[in-house]
């Protein structure tokens, strides 16, 4: 995968989710939200694209060790969020289960009324 098809398949998945708005977040950063909460921060970082999302600190530690695409999460909290880069151990349905599990844990913590309607692919255990 490289970084043209990371950001075409990170923002097409992350926009068809139920609720998810593309904003602004800083100069240089777009942000894909659900009732207001990122679940997807991206930008370019030394001319490669970069996409955050959320995971699990357990997750975060196994998808660091087994994915060389997977770091930190850069200007993010290290414990929560993760960076994904362009690799050849990126593959577009791993992405977009990357960015559906860092919805599903936004979604969860949000008050039941602010809720999108989701079925069940989108809700986290």
């Amino acid at each position: 995968m490289d970084d043209a098809q990371l950001y075409e398949v990170a923002f097409t998945h992350a926009l068809e989710l139920p609720g998810a708005e593309e904003r602004p977040f800083a100069p240089g950063w777009t942000a894909v939200r659900v009732a207001e909460k990122w679940f997807m921060v991206a930008t370019e970082r030394q001319g490669q694209q970069l996409i955050n999302v959320k995971a699990t600190p357990d997750d975060i530690t196994a998808l660091r060790q087994a994915y060389t695409s997977i770091q930190p999460g850069y200007h993010m909290n290290k414990t929560h969020w993760i960076s994904i880069t362009a690799g050849d151990d990126m593959s577009a349905q791993f992405v977009r289960e990357l960015i559906t599990d860092s919805y599903a844990l936004i979604v969860a913590a949000l008050p039941r009324a602010k809720r999108p309607y989701l079925s069940a692919p989108y809700l986290a255990n």
